[in-house]
């Protein structure tokens, strides 16, 4: 249901930053009750006010929550009296008590210990717990036992609301008395921890240049203010007290060298950071000196090993991330990004984002799938891509009318959105702990389809008038993937082109034979790239019209989690993308030949016919760790100033944004300027060998096209140059005229055509000159 159509949440704790309500596309297990005895006694006085009609009954506090879009949803209830209150029987809803299966009654034996915590989670497979999941816009409230949360006259015993998504969760800071905030770590059955996300990053103990460091490294979602935090050695009188004013923009860096400590490192030592009361916040201890440098890998949240070089201020250089000797490097592209979407918009769970190319030269349309409500919405660019508005929004249904849908990628065919609208899912969000990882397929109604702009679609609508699409069809992938969890299952989704796929030699996994399109009959032209949370792998299938599918090959990325794939003709690679998991980091894939950067030895080459990665990169240096679940890239008819946009969402709206758009480096195609009488064409060069391509040749596909710039053999044969710059330079041997680019998409050779013209404006001179000799004479 639209945001604009529910009762606002009764706020009466706090208020945060504006954001959508949105039931959360994850839940988890198990009820536990944890005892953790807190050390002082609270009186009740300190509790909010309970309604007049409510039983006088002893009142537990809500103490943390966590609703932010991970493997798990859970609400920790405290017990602030003197004896064990037991909570059997008690009533737990979000902010839609009266809507079905948004209330849980706590089972025998959830008793807390005097000043002890109670840990709740959502329901997965077979283990029990709240049914519902936690959204952007939500409110956790607690019920007398006997009673009815759905009738109006029923108020919560407590109640804690909030306006978005935390970046961690929302806790009390002191546990069970204090105001809630946004904690730096979620402490789920523990104290709270509200101290500084700043943690250690890195460390350079022997010698480096010009001296030993330290690396802090922001893990929030805003600047901190560093001024007044100590960092100290293993030693206590070895001091340094960062400097008032000393900020750390989140997902950023900060370094202090040696000479600014006033103490050096040692071979066994320690590096650790104290806040300005003496708590210690982070540490790290190490035996020996580091070859390079001891850093966290990821940044900020992994754990602590060699780096492949010392990289301070920057992110971390890992070694043999995925096994396959590619370290992560720099956004080939802009540093920053910038929101899209208006922050009133109150909606949230974005997840897939896709492109459909114009078929002239306009922007095309943006289409995003919304996961707690199982929503797709189309967006159309007033403004040549500067700026983007929703324009269309559906609620999904599955083929048989029923479930809510939960969308988590969605991708076109060779037809666009006139062909079908195809959506990843990890389940059906009215039935939270079945896995139901199925691709669908939705016909949209009349004017709803193509590139260009909309009309006005009939249709069945839901309450608020937003129109409803029931699937036309559904594969339902569950046997491919026995045991996989109900929140672990298919996230992003691409299409592949078969003619893309024969032309590399392509290898069938499922016939250990090359790849032949007829060996499916029905399948259309092209398979299905789907990315499985649970698993980190991308899965390439062959859907029949039939309703039966093939796994026809595995690919695994290295990736902890994959939120989203997009299928590259422009640079001929597929884009794996994690979320807030890997900090943002997205890898590219290679097909065969492709798939080994020429400048990067380290890598051994690919099996024929199958993908490997080429790249590893971090997100753009000056973001935030976003939540982002959906990528797309631009076409190259929208480059400008050697960038095409790339677009992000973000499932935890951060800020109240879900939406964001930064760029990736490229080299903008170039027309060549027509002489005025035929010339001989240009020589054809190998596109292999110097990177762009000649002006002939290429498939017998490749004047064809197709309706919607999917990637065809057309798009190739002016835009296919092997390995990309961005890829090689991670190899470090990138020649000195290389680094022009992030990510090279090369267009025409134009020296041919200055030659010739030239030619022919010296021969007419030569006639004018011949002509006037003769008229003097």
């Amino acid at each position: 249901m639209p945001a604009s159509h529910r009762t606002p949440a009764h706020r009466p704790q706090a208020s945060f930053a504006p954001a959508p309500r949105t039931v959360a596309r994850r839940a988890a297990p198990v009820l536990t009750v944890v005892a953790l005895l807190l050390g002082s006694t609270v009186g009740l006085g300190s509790l909010p006010a309970v309604a007049a009609d409510a039983p006088a009954l002893p009142a537990p506090v809500i103490n943390e929550v966590e609703s932010n879009g991970d493997d798990v949803d859970w609400v920790e209830l405290g017990n602030p009296g003197t004896a064990p209150l037991d909570l059997t029987g008690y009533v737990l809803t979000d902010s839609e008590p009266a809507k079905s299966g948004h209330s849980y009654t706590l089972p025998a034996g959830s008793v807390i210990a005097p000043g002890g915590l109670l840990g709740i989670d959502g329901v997965q497979a077979q283990r029990p717990g709240f049914p519902f999941g936690l959204g952007g816009q939500d409110a956790v409230r607690l019920y007398a036992p006997g009673t009815d949360p759905a009738a109006a006259d029923i108020k919560p015993l407590v109640e804690y609301s909030w306006e978005s998504h935390a970046s961690t969760s929302y806790g009390r800071c002191p546990d069970l008395t204090g105001e809630f905030g946004t904690t730096t770590r979620t402490t789920r059955g523990t104290t709270n921890d509200c101290s500084s996300p700043l943690v250690i990053n890195e460390v350079e103990s022997d010698g480096g240049n010009p001296g030993d460091w330290i690396e802090l490294f922001n893990t929030g979602s805003g600047t901190v203010d560093a001024g007044g935090l100590v960092l100290k050695d293993n030693d206590d009188s070895h001091a340094y007290t960062l400097p008032k004013g000393t900020e750390v923009a989140a997902g950023g860096f900060l370094r202090v060298d040696e000479s600014q400590l006033g103490f050096g490192l040692g071979k066994a030592d320690s590096a650790r950071l104290f806040g300005a009361g003496g708590t210690v916040l982070d540490s790290y201890t190490w035996a020996a000196h580091a070859a390079t440098s001891d850093g966290r890998c990821p940044d900020g949240t992994g754990k602590f090993a060699p780096t492949t070089s010392p990289t301070p201020g920057t992110a971390n250089a890992c070694a043999t991330e995925g096994g396959d000797g590619i370290t992560a490097g720099p956004w080939p592209g802009g540093d920053s990004v910038r929101t899209l979407d208006a922050a009133d918009e109150k909606r949230g769970d974005w997840s897939g984002l896709d492109i459909e190319p114009a078929k002239g030269s306009g922007p095309g349309a943006l289409w995003a799938v919304q996961n707690g409500d199982g929503e797709l919405y189309r967006m159309d660019s007033p403004d040549a891509g500067a700026s983007w508005a929703r324009s269309l929004g559906f609620e999904l249904r599955y083929p048989d009318g029923t479930g809510t849908v939960d969308a988590e990628g969605v991708t076109t065919t060779s037809g666009g959105s006139a062909a079908g609208i195809y959506v990843s899912t990890e389940r059906d969000n009215d039935n939270k702990g079945v896995s139901r990882p199925a691709v669908l397929r939705y016909s949209l109604p009349a004017g709803a389809t193509g590139a260009e702009k909309p009309g006005t679609p009939a249709s069945g609508t839901a309450a608020g008038d937003t129109p409803v699409l029931n699937a036309a069809a559904e594969w339902n992938l569950a046997k491919d993937f026995p045991g996989l969890g109900a929140n672990a299952g298919l996230e992003g989704i691409t299409w592949i082109p078969d003619s893309w796929l024969t032309k590399r030699g392509f290898r069938d996994e499922a016939r250990g034979a090359t790849y032949s399109p007829a060996n499916y009959p029905g399948h259309g032209d092209g398979l299905f790239a789907v990315g499985v949370e649970g698993t980190g792998s991308v899965y390439l299938y062959a859907l029949m019209d039939s309703g039966a599918f093939q796994r026809v090959a595995t690919i695994k990325t290295g990736l902890e989690v994959v939120a989203d794939v997009q299928f590259d003709a422009d640079r001929n690679r597929l884009w794996a993308v994690c979320d807030d998991a890997c900090n943002g980091r997205i890898a590219t894939f290679g097909l065969g030949a492709e798939a080994a950067p020429k400048a990067k030895a380290a890598a051994a080459p690919a099996a024929a016919g199958t993908f490997a990665r080429t790249a590893l990169y971090e997100r753009p240096a000056k973001t935030a760790n976003f939540g982002n679940e959906g990528f797309a890239i631009a076409p190259l008819s929208a480059c400008k100033n050697g960038a095409v946009p790339t677009y992000y969402a973000d499932d935890n709206n951060t800020d109240g944004h879900s939406l964001r758009t930064g760029t990736l480096s490229t080299t903008c195609p170039t027309k060549p300027v027509k002489p005025t009488k035929p010339t001989p064409d240009p020589t054809t060069t190998d596109p292999s060998e110097t990177g762009t391509s000649g002006t002939s040749g290429g498939d017998d596909e490749a004047g064809r096209g197709n309706d919607a710039g999917r990637g065809t053999d057309a798009k190739e044969a002016s835009q296919e140059g092997g390995a990309p710059d961005a890829e090689a330079s991670q190899a470090g041997s990138v020649a000195a005229g290389a680094q022009r680019d992030g990510l090279a998409a090369t267009g025409s050779e134009t020296w041919p055509w200055v030659v010739g013209g030239g030619a022919l404006v010296l021969i007419g001179l030569s006639l004018l000159a011949k002509r006037s000799a003769r008229t003097r004479d």
